[in-house]
């Protein structure tokens, strides 16, 4: 079997037959990979000598006795007991965890940004990252926390990783390289990546200025949601889902590593790189996922359907129907319902919801919600269309239309969404956004029979 070097000295496997280079496909899979052969153990997990005089290791994302354990083993250079020396307390000041709420800045009211404007600055993923909302509690392992994220320069012999969250990175510009324990993922605009707790990764620009949107997820790991009725296809197919296969680095450098854990930043000093695991089998892994392979379903005849049904993947709470927190695309698709208000509805429900644009026009904002901006209405404050959207609809001749150039997506949660100051006081808030509602007429008469 021969390996293959990385532009940027990791070791990889060759990719299998059927399998795209590099990659794994399938959600949630028992994978199985080795950069080096006969590095993997088979028939066994913890044998008395592994090959390579490597080290057996597991890693846990979930209890051991779930219904279905999340885990995978690794075999790697050094164990990760190597990786951990004495921490000492760093702070990252934009980077902010729940429960944060600030005396002075109310979450109550609809509100949105325009783009975080880039910098010339030199921002890596840890100092790159700007937290706009928090919901829950990171102690308790509830909500989340919605980031925006700027980066112009890769990470040097630096690594990460969160004991605190899961990592749904969604980008808008530039291209990132996350170089993870358990292989390299590469993503761009219009993809996602999923970075589970307890991965160790260092993040690389391939393509710079960077931005993009991150959710911070505290609780239970995302999963795809149930399709119920609409049965086995569409939506997020688990095909489409890209796991990476074994990659590791041997290098005998000085190198730091930070941990966020329970909402503070730590920071140890280790003397090689962490990334050193040569082969691993399990279900826990990175992921990436094209967003252009999401098949939207929708109605055929009438009405406009919860938008529940544009759900990519879902956070479970433990009650069932309400999520910690949902992922939802709403990207290009046919309109063709009769007689129906085709964007989305006026509305306030029990669901935070936080939007992001990736690019293009959102059919309910027509004007201010642009490419790399934000908007939030939090959990039971009304919002909608704003008055030439409900215009355009309602007077629209009702013919099949293709809603395109468009892709916008939305974190939302069960819990209530609070600002930070940044969000509040420094990021580019559109002060009159909620003046986009006050020239909406009243239009009531009560003549009989009257449309």
């Amino acid at each position: 079997m021969n390996t293959q070097s990385t532009p940027h000295g990791m070791i990889q496997a060759p990719s299998g037959a059927g399998i795209t280079a590099g990659f794994m496909p399938g959600f949630g899979n028992d994978f199985e990979t080795e950069a080096l052969p006969g590095a993997l153990p088979h028939g066994m997990n913890s044998p008395q000598k592994c090959n390579y005089g490597l080290y057996g290791e597991q890693l846990s994302g979930t209890a051991f006795t779930d219904v279905r354990p999340e885990r995978t083993w690794c075999y790697r250079i050094r164990p990760s007991v190597k990786h951990s020396g004495r921490y000492a307390r760093i702070d990252l000041p934009q980077w902010k965890s729940a429960p944060h709420m600030v005396g002075d800045a109310t979450s109550l009211g609809q509100y949105r940004w325009d783009p975080l404007p880039h910098t010339d600055a030199g921002l890596t993923w840890l100092t790159g990252m700007h937290t706009m909302t928090t919901a829950g509690d990171v102690n308790t392992q509830v909500g989340m926390a919605s980031h925006i994220y700027l980066i112009t320069q890769s990470m040097q012999d630096a690594y990460f990783y969160s004991a605190d969250s899961e990592m749904l990175v969604v980008p808008q510009e530039g291209r990132l390289r996350f170089c993870t324990e358990l292989g390299i993922i590469d993503v761009a605009p219009q993809e996602i990546a999923i970075l589970p707790r307890g991965l160790v990764y260092r993040v690389e620009v391939l393509e710079g200025p960077c931005r993009g949107f991150v959710c911070e997820n505290y609780g239970a790991k995302f999963e795809l949601p149930g399709r119920g009725p609409i049965g086995a296809n569409c939506m997020a197919n688990p095909r489409d889902f890209k796991a990476p296969v074994a990659t590791f680095e041997d290098r005998e450098t000085p190198s730091s590593l930070t941990i966020k854990w329970c909402g503070q930043f730590h920071e140890t000093q280790i003397g090689h790189s962490p990334l050193d695991v040569v082969a691993w089998h399990g279900n826990y892994a990175p992921m990436k996922y094209d967003l252009s392979t999401y098949c939207p379903v929708g109605a055929v005849l009438f009405d406009h359907p919860d938008p529940s049904i544009f759900t990519v993947l879902t956070a479970p709470s433990g009650q069932p129907g309400v999520a910690n927190i949902d992922f939802v695309l709403f990207r290009e698709r046919w309109m063709v319902a009769e007689d129906t208000f085709r964007p989305p509805w006026y509305h306030k429900n029990i669901m935070s919801e936080l939007m992001g644009n990736i690019y293009g026009q959102y059919d309910a904002k027509p004007k201010g919600f642009i490419p790399g901006g934000m908007s939030l209405h939090n959990m039971m404050l009304p919002h909608g269309p704003d008055k030439n959207a409900f215009e355009g609809a309602t007077n629209a001749e009702l013919a099949p239309h293709k809603l395109d150039n468009t892709m916008s997506f939305m974190f939302e949660t069960r819990f209530p969404q609070h600002l930070t100051r940044f969000a509040a006081t420094e990021a580019p808030l559109q002060d009159d956004y909620i003046d986009c509602w006050s020239d909406i007429e009243k239009k009531f008469d009560g003549t009989p029979g009257k449309k």
